[in-house]
């Protein structure tokens, strides 16, 4: 066996594993996709769990890092940091910061769903875009998560160490799909890659119409 075959056979599970385990966490979920298990914990460790049990936010953080690493250079720091910082400001505003309501605004579960589905497409077509598009592009999703993010804050929970928390899971969700995208480019095995991000696609229309 070759190592470049090792090296695909390698990459797979990854892929099938990120694909399949958000689904599967998400079929348990309610139709409004509830992040359970929350209420439990408190600042830091909440917030580290919110990004992790939910596919919505789940695949849409590692196709930004697969998307970062795809295109390479800049893009590898700059998509992640401006996910993550437009993220963290628009979680304020969720949370009733800046002159905002707070809770749900109309369309930001809509804009989430919408989010994956271009994420996923992005990948699947390996769409090739400059940094500043990118980067914008990427700013712009990560407002829907935020949002949704900083509304779900748990009654009695730190809000910094919240957003410390969700902000660190983020961060290592785009380094896992560095390290996948990177990965794969090395196999020259970009079929892998198209077909992750067509279910990801795939699973973000589901979420859009369920």
């Amino acid at each position: 066996m070759t190592i470049r075959l090792k090296t695909m056979l390698a990459a797979a599970p990854a892929f099938l594993l990120a694909g399949a385990a958000p689904v599967l966490l998400d079929a348990g979920a309610s139709p409004a996709w509830a992040h359970v298990g929350h209420v439990e914990h408190s600042g830091f460790a909440s917030g580290l769990l919110h990004p992790l049990t939910g596919a919505d936010h789940l695949l849409a953080m590692v196709a930004v890092g697969v998307w970062a690493a795809m295109i390479g250079g800049r893009a590898l720091y700059a998509f992640p940091a401006a996910f993550v910082g437009l993220m963290v400001l628009s979680a304020l505003a969720g949370m009733g910061i800046f002159g905002f309501p707070g809770g749900e605004l109309p369309l930001i579960e809509a804009g989430i769903a919408l989010s994956v589905v271009a994420l996923g497409l992005l990948v699947a077509f390996n769409l090739r875009a400059g940094l500043a598009l990118g980067t914008t592009a990427c700013a712009t999703f990560a407002i829907f998560h935020g949002y949704a993010h900083g509304a779900e804050l748990p009654a009695g929970a730190g809000a910094l160490g919240y957003i410390a928390g969700f902000a660190t899971a983020t961060l290592g969700l785009h380094a896992a799909g560095i390290a996948l995208g990177v990965l794969i480019g090395r196999a020259g095995t970009g079929w892998v890659a198209r077909g992750a991000g067509g279910v990801t696609a795939a699973v973000g229309v589901l979420l859009l119409v369920g």
